[in-house]
């Protein structure tokens, strides 16, 4: 059964599974989703923990001899799984099938605790059978429409009272990384009185610029239109060192999808069918920044880009006179709907 992260403590009060599988790659929901299995699994008297770090030439027989041998000390055990970014394998794949078919000769919890599953790995048979059997919780990254309220209910945890603007600021300083986020209300707490009411003020002069940018984050806010963003994100994928060949090809990659959408829509396809002939296709949750797009961009405009993503290459590769920095910032930008960098420079560096 599926379980959000919000709603994970409430359903453990009310029964502890034979099996959580936690799945994801947001870090703070991760581990305190993890937490709440650990802290249920000791308020039903399991004290007793067993844990199996799944590395490169992990035994998966490990995992079936953790299962039969026998507590001295408890009739149970929480034997916790952590596979991180691992693969299974078909090894691993059986050895989770066997011991969720003899699940019920046992009294033991297993949480599973691991990277993102994909739509295909939630209807392998492992998988089915342990969600059937007990809770799968997947974490997602809050998305940054969401991010401001999440903040600030977050904040009355510590029993903070944050104004939404506050909130938003928060969450631009810490974009992505909920951890930098939770930590600087941690300070705040300590810093200002129990019910304090937090305005953007505090959060400018006490917090500190965590955000976590990478190229995923910068073609989702161009995709949107999302110009002044798009700014601060090629700023920090800079100041981070994140080298100009995979900004490009970030941004080349989608200049590319959105001339295939352009031509399905103009054999007339619907969007919908569009996305779908994608390789891979496009997630429904991310089809309105396309739409937003092509909307924007028509072919034309995109073929020109594309052109300056070619001149780009060269200049990186040192066979054009080009500024590669301002020419990223400046493709990142047009595709966005803004005006770039090199506008002022003479018209043989400008996309036109």
């Amino acid at each position: 059964m599926k379980v959000f992260p919000d709603k994970l403590p409430e359903t453990l009060a009310r029964k502890l599974p034979p099996v959580v599988v936690v799945a994801g790659e947001e870090p703070l929901q991760h581990m305190e989703a993890c937490d709440a299995v650990r802290a249920a699994a000791r308020e039903r008297g399991i004290e007793e923990r067993e844990i199996l770090h799944v590395e490169g030439n992990f035994a998966w027989g490990r995992l079936h001899e953790a299962a039969a041998s026998l507590s001295l000390f408890a009739s149970a055990r929480l034997i916790e799984l952590r596979l991180g970014g691992s693969n299974l394998g078909q090894e691993g794949a059986k050895a989770l099938k066997a011991y969720a078919d003899g699940i019920r000769e046992r009294d033991d919890v297993l949480l599973l605790a691991m990277g993102k599953l994909d739509f295909r790995q939630q209807k392998s048979a492992w998988f089915q059978a342990l969600d059937k059997a007990g809770l799968f919780v997947p974490v997602w990254p809050v998305d940054l429409s969401r991010l401001g309220f999440w903040l600030r209910d977050r904040a009355s945890r510590h029993g903070l009272n944050l104004d939404l603007d506050a909130a938003r600021l928060l969450g631009e300083r810490t974009e992505g990384n909920l951890l930098a986020a939770d930590q600087e209300l941690q300070k705040l707490a300590l810093l200002l009185p129990q019910g304090a009411r937090v305005t953007p003020r505090e959060v400018a002069g006490g917090v500190e610029d965590s955000a976590r940018f990478d190229v995923f984050t910068l073609v989702d806010a161009c995709l949107k239109g999302e110009r002044s963003r798009v700014s601060r994100i090629m700023a920090g994928l800079a100041g981070e060192g994140v080298e100009p060949p995979i900004v490009l090809w970030a941004l080349t990659r989608e200049l590319r999808t959105l001339l295939s959408l352009h031509q399905h829509l103009d054999q007339g396809q619907s969007f919908d069918h569009a996305c779908k002939a994608q390789k891979p296709s496009i997630f429904e949750k991310r089809r309105p920044a396309y739409q937003q797009a092509i909307s924007r961009l028509p072919v034309k405009r995109l073929h020109k880009l594309l052109l300056f993503a070619q001149r780009l290459d060269l200049a990186i590769k040192g066979a054009a006179a080009l500024p590669v920095q301002d020419g990223l910032h400046d493709l990142a930008l047009t595709l966005a709907g803004g005006r770039g960098l090199l506008a002022e420079l003479p018209a043989s560096y400008r996309i036109g």
